[in-house]
Formats: C-alpha cells, structure tokens, sequence
C-alpha cells in the first residue's frame, strides 16, 4: 500500500467499445488451454491502459460502470471475474480513502473457508497471517488483494495483502470444474505474512459499497447472457423455425427484464448514494440469474449442440457462466429479499 499512489482519472466516454475493441482480438484465436495465460495478461494490459478506471458506484455514472463490466464479460467470463474483482477492490479502496501503489493488480478474496484456518494477531498498525485462505481467484495474476476474515470475536475484518512477500504460497489443486478454470482459482498459504488492515472492523460490509459491488456481479452475468442473446439472434438469421423463434422471444424477454432491473437500480444508486441497497442488490442478481438460465435453455432449444461445441466464443460461455451463477445464494436470497419487503408500508411494486 506504499507510494506512488494512482489516483482517478475521467473515465473514457466509450468505454465499453474500447474495452471490446481491446479485448476481443487477444481472445479470438486463444485456445482453451492458452485462456488463462490470455486472461492474465489482458488484465496487466487493462490495468497499464487505464481502462480498470470505471466510474465509481454511486456518483452519477453507475450505469456506465456496469455497461463496462457487461462489456467485459460479454467477451469472456474468467476475464470478466478477474477484472471486476480487480475494479471492485479499487472502488473498495476508494471508499476508505486508501491509496493505490502503481500498476497495482488486485483482487479482493472475502469468501470464508473453514473456522479457524486463517489465524490473525495484531501487531501494532498491522496484522499477522498465518494459515490458508481458499477460493483466491486470479492469484497469479494479481499483486495484492483485499481479504475478508472474520475472527474469534464474530469481527469482520478487511486486510490488504501484498501477495509478493515471503511467506505466501500458492496452490492450484482445489479446482475440479471446467468453468471457470482460466481464472486459475486457489488457495494462498499464509505463514508470518504482513497485512494492512483496511477501515474499522465491520467497514467491509457495512459500507454502502457493499451491495453495489454485489449488482455489479450481476452486470457481468448480464453481459454473458446478452452475448448468447446475440448468438441466438445470429443463428435464427440463417435458420428459424417457429419453434426456435418462440425461444427467441423468450429469451428477449429475459434479457429485458434484466436490463430494466439494473437501469433502475442504477438510477436509484446515483440518486441516494448512501442508502442501503440491500434490497436493489437481491432483486437484480435474483432477476439477472433467472433470465441468464432462461437464455442458456433457450439458445439450446433453439439451435441444438452448436453454441455447445461448433463456436469457442459461446462454448466458453456456456461453460463459465453456470458455475459463476452459482455465486448467488438463490432461496437464501429470495427468502431475504421477502422478508425485507414485509418491513416496507407500501408495496415495492407500484407503478
């Protein structure tokens, strides 16, 4: 967390054109071993082009924030996991008023692992590590993260981490899936490891961030979803039957109602900035997961095993984007959501 520290530039006003326009040609001729490499690289290239630099939730341009991440996305998941975490951690960062060291790389890794695997002891402005931490997206491809950990006292702790000091260690053995395999996700083992603690115990998510981080995930599911949209469209061109086209419409119709949820909880963000968005939050991944698996159903309805195994584009995604899905905490988050609104004297609904 050292100087020089990187503060925030304007964003670009097309950025999500010149993040396709970047992205897309590294990707096209990539194989499937060859993604996570692409992937790390792409990111370092993000980062030194100042195209990590999105708007900041909640100051007026949220929406663009998420067309960025949906951009992104669009054109592959794994790289799409790694560069929200990435933007994320910098919009986290920018929140507690943190300074960013130059061309840093972040992730922010806050999923907890088993009690008591990660060991924390104050040491006076820092703490020290030791243990492990799983599910650590992106770990060779960054050169920090933000942890979460929760310690015997029920405290929620945020740290930053600068993952090239001795004493970290990182293995990639954990990862069965196919999805989702170029973000090369592992476990860091900790030993007499240096961390800086971020904000007061608690900061991580009782912040206003939080929940806007949380929609921002479901703006990348969005964009994936919208990609197979596209390749359903392209397919029907050159071959529709009224059955196929009847998915089509199905899955218009999914993808619309996702996009309308996240303009409005967009607007709602910039509007009241402060307010909690718990209940913006849920509604949007609860929508935008819904129809992202309508849209899988339907492409595969509509044109048979193609998208699976004829284009690499769609494949990817079809691979990746059920696994990435799976992050949401489905009838946990439906039960949540009800019960929040039980709270409310108006209906959440009214036109």
């Amino acid at each position: 967390m050292s100087s020089p520290a990187r503060r925030y530039a304007p964003p670009c006003p097309s950025l999500p054109a010149a993040l396709e326009e970047f992205i897309a040609p590294a990707l096209q001729e990539a194989s499937h071993a060859q993604l996570p490499m692409v992937a790390a690289r792409l990111l370092r290239q993000l980062v030194v082009a100042g195209l990590d630099r999105l708007p900041l939730p909640g100051q007026g341009e949220t929406l663009g924030r998420w067309q960025a991440l949906a951009a992104v996305a669009a054109q592959d998941l794994s790289l799409a996991k790694l560069f929200e975490a990435h933007t994320d951690a910098l919009a986290i960062l920018a929140e507690a008023r943190r300074p960013l060291p130059l061309h840093s790389i972040w992730a922010v890794w806050c999923a907890q692992g088993r009690p008591g695997s990660l060991r924390m002891t104050a040491q006076g402005d820092h703490v020290i590590l030791d243990g492990e931490k799983s599910w650590c997206s992106g770990a060779t491809a960054v050169t920090h993260a933000l942890l979460g950990h929760r310690d015997d006292d029920d405290r929620y702790w945020l740290l930053a981490l600068e993952l090239g000091q001795p004493g970290v260690t990182i293995i990639e053995d954990d990862w069965a899936a196919v999805g989702m395999a170029a973000t090369r996700t592992a476990r860091l083992q900790l030993r007499n490891v240096v961390a800086q603690v971020v904000g007061a115990p608690g900061f991580y998510l009782e912040r206003a961030g939080f929940w806007h981080g949380g929609i921002g995930i479901a703006a990348c599911w969005y964009g994936a979803a919208s990609a197979l949209v596209a390749a359903l469209r392209q397919g029907l061109r050159r071959r529709a039957d009224s059955h196929a086209l009847a998915r089509l419409g199905s899955a218009l119709c999914g993808q619309h109602a996702a996009a309308t949820c996240l303009r409005e909880s967009a607007a709602r963000i910039d509007a009241h900035p402060r307010a909690n968005a718990m209940q913006d939050a849920l509604r949007a991944r609860l929508i935008v997961e819904r129809s992202s698996l309508q849209i899988i159903d339907d492409l595969g309805a509509a044109l048979g095993p193609h998208p699976y195994c004829g284009s690499r584009h769609s494949a990817r995604l079809l691979a990746d984007l059920p696994v990435w899905l799976r992050q949401s905490h489905a009838e946990r988050d439906l039960a949540a959501l009800a019960s929040a609104s039980l709270e409310e004297e108006p209906s959440p609904c009214l036109l």
